[in-house]
């Protein structure tokens, strides 16, 4: 196994532990009294909105062209900071909640997946794949990261 797949593995162990405790009600006692407190909620959700925005400095570092030298570093960073998001939204929340925060959820797990999925794990070298994959891992991004603000702006109105 190769440096550019050991992220993904990562990933994809964290990803599978995560839904196996969801589908058969593996619960901590200890983490569940957590999370339901307001400062613990909030403090989770912070370390959670900041990964999500820090997962957009790659997008920064391709777009913007003085940052352009620092993208395939940014790149790697990317890959092993999102190989941890199952373990980022765990400590936030072990449920998917319901209504928008359901489609939150399973965007931001089918985004994981797809990402660990990515172009180095697949050996795919066809153009059209790397778009087609590109554009549905964007997307996914940009619908987590409004509903992501959308959550935010909900909890602190209605607390």
């Amino acid at each position: 196994m190769n440096l550019k797949q050991k992220p993904t593995l990562l990933g994809l162990v964290l990803l599978i532990l995560f839904f196996i405790q969801f589908v058969f009600k593996l619960e901590w006692k200890w983490l569940l009294e957590l999370q339901t407190g307001e400062m613990y909620k909030r403090w989770t959700g912070l370390v959670l909105a900041l990964f999500i925005t820090f997962q957009w400095v790659l997008t920064l570092t391709r777009v913007i062209k003085r940052f352009r030298k620092y993208s395939v570093k940014m790149t790697q960073i990317h890959k092993w900071v999102g190989a941890l998001s199952p373990l980022f939204f765990y400590t936030h929340s072990i449920a998917a909640g319901y209504g928008y925060l359901a489609l939150l959820t399973y965007l931001f797990f089918a985004n994981a997946l797809l990402g660990y999925l990515n172009l180095d794990v697949v050996k795919n070298n066809s153009d059209w794949l790397f778009k087609c994959w590109m554009i549905l891992h964007v997307l996914f991004s940009v619908i987590i990261t409004v509903l992501m603000v959308f959550h935010i702006g909900v909890v602190f109105y209605y607390k």
